[in-house]
């Protein structure tokens, strides 16, 4: 169990530009409410989704320093990642597939410019 000591906003956070080197974006990937265990823990798309990760995208971005790196992870078993990717204007620099089924993609990204 992680026990994280900042909780916040992924489309809003309360860190200056160019602050990491490194950024890690896995949000959530599948889109209900409800009380199942997998989105009590890790939570659900709801609403606009789609902008929230537009945005969650140009925050990452944002907070990179030039030549920094973000590893994006998303499971597409409800919603291909072609299509989550299409939500950022950057270009993905390489991405591996993994999980038993090939589901989960981790992409990786340096910000350039």
């Amino acid at each position: 169990m992680i026990d994280p000591c900042l909780i916040g906003d992924f489309s809003k956070m309360a860190f200056p530009d160019e602050t990491f080197r490194l950024v890690v974006f896995d949000p959530p990937h599948i889109e209900q409410s409800g009380t199942s265990q997998i989105t009590k823990k890790y939570g659900s798309l709801q609403g606009e989704w789609r902008d929230m990760l537009r945005d969650g995208f140009a925050e990452c971005f944002r907070v990179l320093k030039h030549e920094g790196v973000l590893i994006f992870k998303w499971n597409d078993c409800r919603f291909p990642v072609k299509e989550i990717l299409a939500l950022t204007e950057q270009q993905p620099l390489f991405g591996h597939r993994s999980g038993k089924k090939m589901g989960t993609h981790w992409v990786t990204f340096i910000k350039c410019g």
